[in-house]
């Protein structure tokens, strides 16, 4: 639960009738500042969410058509299947033990990701973490979509006498059938939105083990049409890699596992504030991730594997391996479950996320529901099918603003483990008064803002340097770590040379202490 923090001011408002298109319920109260306060961002009332809420976020967030073909990619590196399993496990470990930690900041406080983060960048320095990992989600958001959209063009096509028509006439780079397709995901991934978060919450506690059913049932049915004794996990073509030779690409696997999951793991704060303990979060990640994604893995590299035999060639696509059944209950069936689990991962890492990160850049004008709202619209004029499958277009616009997810991982875990020793001040986060704790420079912490710059640079260079000159290719994939490390090394150096976050007593009543004995 969160703590109720002493306050000169006034008592706290009463509660007042929250509307369910919120994110939630939170505790306004009398001091604080109205630019930097709306109900969505305050510290929340309740929280409520059980292990099983987080662990079904995670498996919205690992069953998608991305999450099969990054799975089923690992096992045609070239290397031995014991070996991608073995990278699968540190990597998805070291996602868990980073979840975790920047879970408890928010889990502890009650407050989102863009909130949090005021502690560390001040609290209009804050807006900075905010708008780029808003813009990264904005940008997936309308890739999520559009091959949501895929799989529900091939229904139409299956179904609908005459859809193949309006394959033909295109506007902006996108076919009759692809907008018709488009739009209605836009519009029910809207709607869900639109609903609020305990909606959001019975979706994907439910579309999780849905899809998990399905994804059983085309394993069975491809290991029974294929014969278990032709199934093969090894994917790859080609002489084996010897024991040394298959250590780089190891950690390359590891290096994708974590990289692929760097977006929701930075702002995972969103959803463990709503958790009813840190404890509860931390059980639910260990269902959500190593336990969830290995399983996951497994079906998916079985049903790749039996697609050669079955089909005469490997299909790493569920899309393409749905629509090469040819079976009209199956393609309606897979098609469906498809678009249902790209829905959830786009709900849950691409609508939540810029919806906070909007709202923190003008409370009393953007709330959490127009924030969100921002950015389905945005997602649109944007048009991702034109620059999806383009590498150069992805590497420059989104490899740029990727590579800088690390830094600000680094950041926060630093500031709020090292620096702050896990002692926030929950009130002052929320006002602009030059006394404020977080009111730093003008509102701005210039260690962080420096720190963002020097290591976001470096990290930005090694994830677009190397795939356009062709120089050290490997590189690239571990921008991520680079960017991470040098983040929380550079800041911990500034602020003992410099120190500008408060120094917080243990025992000052206003201040939240995430390490106490038995509050963990």
């Amino acid at each position: 639960m969160v703590t109720e923090i002493a306050t000169p001011v006034a008592a706290p408002h009463a509660p007042t009738p929250t509307s369910t298109a919120r994110a939630g319920a939170g505790v306004v109260k009398p001091g604080y500042d109205p630019s930097l306060t709306n109900e969505d961002l305050a510290p929340l009332r309740e929280q409520r969410w059980t292990s099983y809420n987080i662990f079904a976020f995670w498996m919205s967030d690992v069953h998608s058509v991305g999450g099969y073909v990054t799975a089923g990619s690992l096992f045609a590196l070239g290397i031995a299947s014991w070996q991608v399993l073995v990278a699968l496990v540190v990597g998805i470990l070291v996602v868990q033990v980073f979840a975790n930690l920047v879970a408890k900041p928010s889990q502890r406080t009650g407050v989102p990701y863009p909130v949090i983060n005021r502690a560390v960048f001040g609290v209009l320095g804050a807006n900075v973490p905010a708008v780029i990992r808003g813009l990264i989600a904005m940008a997936w958001y309308g890739v999520q979509t559009f091959l949501a959209a895929q799989s529900l063009n091939i229904v139409f096509l299956k179904f609908v006498p005459g859809a193949a028509g309006l394959l033909e006439p295109s506007f902006l780079g996108l076919s009759a059938l692809g907008w018709i397709s488009y739009a209605i995901l836009w519009v029910a991934q809207a709607a869900l939105f639109s609903m609020g978060m305990e909606a959001i919450k019975r979706f994907i506690d439910w579309a999780g083990p849905a899809v998990y059913v399905v994804m059983i049932a085309l394993a069975v049915y491809l290991v029974a049409r294929a014969g278990i004794g032709n199934i093969s996990l090894t994917l790859h073509t080609g002489a084996p890699m010897s024991f040394g030779d298959s250590i780089p690409v190891m950690l390359s696997a590891v290096a994708i596992v974590v990289s692929y999951f760097s977006g929701p793991m930075l702002n995972f704060g969103d959803f463990s504030r709503y958790g009813r303990s840190f404890r509860a979060v931390k059980r639910g990640n260990f269902w959500g991730l190593p336990v969830n994604f290995l399983f996951f893995s497994v079906l998916t590299v079985l049903c790749a594997s039996a697609t050669v035999p079955v089909f005469g060639k490997l299909i790493t696509d569920p899309i393409q391996t749905v629509q090469a059944i040819d079976a009209p209950f199956a393609i309606l069936l897979g098609g469906l479950t498809f678009v249902t689990a790209t829905v959830g991962i786009n709900i849950v890492a691409n609508f939540i996320s810029p919806a906070f990160d909007f709202s923190n850049v003008s409370p009393r004008r953007i709330s959490w529901r127009t924030g969100g709202m921002i950015a389905a619209v945005g997602s649109v004029l944007l048009t991702p099918w034109n620059w999806y499958g383009n590498d150069q277009a992805i590497l420059y616009t989104l490899g740029i603003l990727g590579a800088l997810i690390g830094p600000l991982f680094g950041i926060l875990i630093a500031g709020y483990y090292v620096v702050a020793k896990q002692r926030v001040a929950v009130d002052d986060m929320y006002t602009r008064s030059t006394t404020g704790r977080y009111w730093y420079r003008g509102g701005w912490n210039p260690n962080a803002v420096w720190t963002l710059v020097v290591a976001g640079a470096l990290s930005v260079a090694c994830a677009v340097l190397p795939p356009a000159t062709g120089v050290l290719p490997w590189l690239s994939n571990y921008s991520w770590f680079v960017g991470c490390g040098l983040g929380f090394v550079l800041f911990w150096a500034l602020e003992r040379r410099s120190p500008q976050m408060p120094a917080l007593a243990e025992d000052d009543p206003t201040v939240d202490h995430g390490a106490a004995a038995g509050r963990a």
